[in-house]
């Protein structure tokens, strides 16, 4: 039986960021959405600079908490999220509650990973 070779794969440069609490893989030219963040101008430049892990496709950089990397987005905007309807329900009490919800967030563009 032959040896199994080891082949390279190269995969676009990568990281994680922490914002809102939470935790997302981001690449260069990702639009997302994250929780609200402070006031800001449409077009306006972010910088992030809790990145937790790095990684160009040769070498990968974890961070102890952080690896001093930033990554730059613009603000794209605010947007609302889903519908979510909850309901409350009591059974044999004639009572139900129904409650709307959606949840608003910021949209950004991932620029650069630096």
């Amino acid at each position: 039986m032959p040896p199994i070779m080891a082949t390279e794969t190269t995969s676009a440069p990568f990281a994680v960021i922490a914002t809102g609490g939470k935790q997302y893989i981001v690449h260069a030219g990702d639009t997302l959405l994250v929780e609200l963040l402070a006031n800001h101008e449409v077009g306006e430049k972010i910088e992030f600079d809790t990145v937790l892990m790095t990684d160009d496709g040769a070498t990968s950089k974890i961070g102890t908490p952080h690896t001093g990397t930033k990554v730059t987005a613009t603000y794209l905007g605010e947007k609302k999220g889903k519908k979510l309807t909850i309901v409350r329900y009591k059974a044999k009490s004639n009572r139900d509650r129904r409650v709307g919800h959606r949840q608003h967030y910021a949209e950004i563009q991932i620029d650069s990973i630096k």
